[in-house]
């Protein structure tokens, strides 16, 4: 039995309709999901993450292969199937909830169907844990983001962040026509593999609400986009904002133009302009 029919068996078994509303479109072609294991390299050494399990499909291929599995969906009734469908598995830990909202136990790897809608608040949550390799399926237009050049359309915020803490390929286009039911556009399979952040900047957190700030208005000079910035986040009058902004390199080129050491370099001046007690301090 193929998957397109033994996942029609399954929602019909168990009573569900796939809701757009979780991103329930399953995967359905063996190949990409044995591949995505494959770029992996799962082994059994590893604790794996998955997040949206569905039907268990994944999840059963990863429980063959890696010492543990911590399978995550949302839905209370795919739990429902999961729970039955892996029963025979011991090292397989099913977790109901919100992967951003519920405590998720240390993990080595990643490999992952996630829903679509949750692909942004994901990664930022992913970037942050500590693991060896993610292999995530996301939309084309998503993760061509991702590993984005500067100056192009797809350039942005979500593209500095995965270049300051990883490593990113895009590997297998995937058709929309490998899920049911289908989506309306097509997936890329992506791996992500930590590295040393390949800049340094005084502040991450303050420099990623920079980042979050000027891509806002990714299209004007960056004295304009970064004056706003020293405005709202550091209560600098206007006045000294536009000074301050007019100084900083790279401060006349339009903000979709800069790599993010540039952005970085632009960043630290500000930062270490206002940190100093000689220069210029926030207006309280």
């Amino acid at each position: 039995m193929g998957l397109l029919e033994e996942t029609r068996r399954i929602l019909r078994a168990y009573g569900i309709r796939p809701r757009r509303s979780l991103g329930q479109n399953f995967l359905i072609d063996e190949g990409v999901l044995n591949r995505m294991i494959t770029y992996a390299s799962v082994c059994g050494d590893d604790t794996v993450l998955e997040i949206g399990s569905g039907l268990g499909f994944l999840t059963e291929r990863l429980a063959k292969v890696a010492g543990q599995v911590i399978a995550v969906e949302v839905d209370p009734k795919l739990v429902k199937v999961l729970t039955h469908r892996l029963r025979s598995y011991g090292n397989v830990r099913i977790l109901c909830g919100n992967i951003l909202k519920i405590p998720i136990p240390a993990f080595d790897k990643v490999v992952s169907v996630p829903p679509y809608s949750i692909s942004s608040p994901l990664l930022f949550w992913l970037l942050k844990r500590n693991f060896k390799c993610a292999v995530l399926l996301f939309q084309e237009e998503f993760g061509r983001r991702m590993a984005a050049q500067p100056g192009t359309g797809d350039y942005g915020r979500l593209t500095v962040a995965v270049y300051y803490y990883t490593d990113v390929e895009l590997l297998d286009l995937i058709p929309k026509e490998l899920f049911w039911p289908p989506p309306k556009v097509n997936s890329i399979i992506v791996r992500l593999r930590p590295r040393k952040t390949p800049f340094h900047v005084d502040s991450e957190e303050e420099f990623f609400s920079f980042i979050r700030a000027v891509f806002t208005q990714k299209n004007k000079k960056l004295r304009n986009a970064a004056a706003l910035f020293l405005s709202s986040i550091y209560s600098l009058k206007d006045e000294t904002a536009i000074h301050l902004a007019d100084a900083m390199p790279f401060h006349d080129r339009r903000v979709r133009e800069l790599a993010p050491e540039e952005l970085a370099l632009a960043f630290n001046y500000l930062k270490e302009k206002i940190k100093d007690p000689h220069g210029i301090t926030p207006q309280k």
